[in-house]
């Protein structure tokens, strides 16, 4: 797996996704070829049942396509063995979903950790300090989740996605659960956070106005894209 220390985009070839067949076949993802450049924001927007979380799904290694091809660096992601896969998910991968998935019974600083010592590895606690630090959690950090607020508990999801240094970071209507106030405090953050830490974000979403946060604007409808717009605040 030593290619996976070249990785420089993620590219999506003819992927499809078909669920059910003949009447009841559903075509979540039908024929998409997408790259995703490193180090960009891209999000990808579509009404429900459009097929955007399917594509994402299946961009992070969560669901095998029906066909086509994901690669990552050089390699098919699905030529992978399931132990690969996952350990490309821990170890590639960073993950903020609608739900903040946090455990309950450990604090904030043991949450932002855990994907590193659930890999056996060991945190580096400079960077997790200056992570910590970036979301704004340096007096939380002794904390439990069910002691802060939404946005808070998604600032921890955030700072747990970005501590095992990832080098995509695939967020699922990351807002969903937040008042506007906060959904645009904490999109700020995401934006700042990823682009201080050089990673790569893809961000799925139903709402325009978070869309256009982005560097890049992809639109999913009956599982095609049906328009990308590159590098959008370049080209205002």
């Amino acid at each position: 797996m030593k290619d996976l220390n070249l990785v420089e985009s993620l590219e999506v070839c003819n992927l499809k996704k078909y669920y059910g067949k003949d009447e009841s076949l559903v075509r979540a993802v039908d024929g998409i070829d997408l790259k995703i450049e490193k180090g960009k924001f891209t999000s990808i927007i579509g009404a429900s049942g459009s097929g955007k979380s399917t594509l994402l799904h299946c961009m992070a290694g969560l669901d095998k396509p029906t066909s086509g091809e994901v690669k990552l660096g050089t390699k098919s992601l699905y030529d992978y063995n399931d132990n690969e896969l996952s350990k490309i998910r821990r170890k590639k991968f960073g993950f903020i979903f609608q739900s903040f998935n946090l455990i309950p019974v450990i604090n904030v600083y043991d949450n932002i950790v855990l994907p590193i010592l659930l890999d056996g590895g060991k945190e580096d606690k400079v960077y997790i300090d200056r992570i910590i630090k970036a979301v704004g959690l340096t007096d939380q950090i002794k904390k439990f989740p069910n002691e802060l607020s939404g946005g808070q508990q998604q600032r921890v999801a955030i700072a747990r996605a970005l501590s095992n240094k990832p080098a995509i970071i695939f967020a699922d209507e990351p807002t969903g659960n937040l008042d506007s106030k906060t959904t645009q405090e904490v999109m700020d953050l995401l934006s700042d956070t990823v682009k201080e830490f050089k990673r790569t974000l893809v961000m799925i979403t139903h709402n325009q106005e978070i869309a256009e946060t982005a560097d890049r604007i992809i639109t999913i409808s009956d599982g095609k894209i049906i328009k990308d717009t590159n590098d959008l605040k370049e080209n205002k």
